[in-house]
């Protein structure tokens, strides 16, 4: 299935223990309502609590004796989980299809205001005006030439390596919103948990200038999260993209 969800509701992608909601056990518990037996579902990835899609994949597998029109569940779906979360399409694949394992490439967006506006405040973060986007992007190239991400790793995490290969990192400003709005676009093969968010924290502290880019590549090079700067708030990051062979 295809999915975007708003994330300000839910405590992440992945379900947890004692009831607590999240996009992964909405759409569960909705498919096991309306198939009428225990649905698990895979998905390319895991987004922390608040964070959004604009686009996510999952699949699940279903016994060969369960038979049902793919093109009615988005709807059927949509009306028990609510309108935070909205299933695009359902489609058979073969079996050896992964949501998670198959995927060749993330993509992400992080969206800043640079002035407050009436229609976006819950959608992006309201960044400190004057920020140097030209050195920021400077530093920001250098993750295309990066591969141990230690630095940008949320802590005791249960994942074997912390090497990802980003092949694209940008800001860049957003059209239509008269220069009011900003986005960082970061793709690559995996992402670490808060990954990104903390990204873009240390690319914040180079535009208001209390960090070099010289510095930010020492930040890289230190293998340490104690040396980059803050993680961002949630809402204004978005899984953008994800392809597949």
């Amino acid at each position: 299935m295809q999915l975007a969800y708003n994330g300000s509701p839910f405590h992440g992608w992945q379900s947890q223990p004692g009831g607590v909601a999240t996009v992964q056990s909405a759409l569960e518990d909705a498919l096991s309502k309306i198939l009428r037996q225990p649905v698990a579902i895979t998905g390319a990835g895991r987004t922390d609590t608040g964070v959004n899609a604009r686009m996510m994949v999952a699949h699940f597998d279903l016994p060969d004796h369960v038979t049902f029109d793919p093109s009615s569940l988005p709807r059927a779906l949509g009306a028990i989980t609510g309108p935070a979360i909205t299933v695009q399409r359902v489609w058979p694949v073969s079996p050896d299809m992964h949501a998670r394992f198959s995927a060749t490439s993330r993509t992400y967006r992080y969206f800043a205001l640079t002035r407050r506006s009436p229609f976006f405040n819950n959608l992006a973060w309201t960044a400190p005006r004057h920020l140097d986007f030209e050195a920021m992007n400077r530093a920001a190239q250098l993750l295309v030439h990066t591969s141990d991400f230690t630095s940008f790793s949320k802590l005791h995490t249960d994942v074997k390596t912390n090497i990802c290969h980003v092949t694209h990192a940008l800001w860049s400003p957003v059209p239509m919103t008269g220069g009011a709005a900003w986005m960082f676009e970061i793709t690559a093969d995996r992402f670490l948990r808060n990954m990104v968010r903390a990204v873009v924290g240390t690319l914040v502290e180079v535009g208001r200038g209390k960090m070099s880019v010289r510095q930010f590549q020492q930040v890289i090079a230190a293998k340490d999260r104690c040396a980059a700067g803050t993680s961002m708030p949630p809402h204004a990051l978005y899984l953008w993209d994800i392809t597949y062979p």
